[in-house]
């Protein structure tokens, strides 16, 4: 089965094909607070993972999700003046579920509670420096071609 490695200290995130070859590796960025699984941590929970949803599958580059909706707005530097403080969640959202009880699944360290997903980010913010409130980044031709690529259940490991 394919997975994805995402690995906090290169800020890379790896996509591994059914046969164990490596077939797609970006520059990602993780949280700015660094790595933790609490609620409220705004970090970057670890372990292993899996895409429980797929979230925008059609949608235009750029488009701008609130609550996992789209919002029928499409991202610009206007749009951003006129809403400085949003936290931009863009173009495909792959929505993470921890597998480990008590690390990263269920109680105050649940990821799929906290929300934490895969998805893209204005290109103003960089790539390979940890710059979110939890999420994992990428630019939004990636997470396209990622996104078209990954079945609900592949496996997520983040280390």
């Amino acid at each position: 089965m394919s997975r994805i490695d995402i690995n906090i200290k290169s800020q890379e995130l790896v996509f591994i094909d059914n046969f164990k070859n490596e077939k797609l590796r970006y520059a990602i960025a993780s949280a700015k607070n660094g790595v933790g699984e609490q609620f409220g941590s705004n970090c970057t929970p670890r372990g292993r993972h899996i895409v429980r949803a797929k979230i925008g599958s059609g949608c235009p580059q750029n488009t701008v999700f609130v609550g996992r909706r789209p919002t029928g707005e499409i991202y610009s530097p206007e749009l951003k003046d006129k809403f400085p403080n949003r936290d931009w969640i863009l173009t495909r959202i792959l929505w993470l579920s921890g597998c480990e009880v008590g690390f990263n699944r269920l109680g105050k360290v649940d990821t799929m509670r906290r929300y934490i997903y895969i998805h893209s980010t204005p290109d103003s913010v960089p790539m390979g420096i940890p710059a979110s409130h939890g999420c994992i980044l990428m630019r939004g031709p990636d997470i396209i071609e990622l996104f078209d690529r990954v079945p609900v259940g592949t496996e997520v490991n983040i280390q």
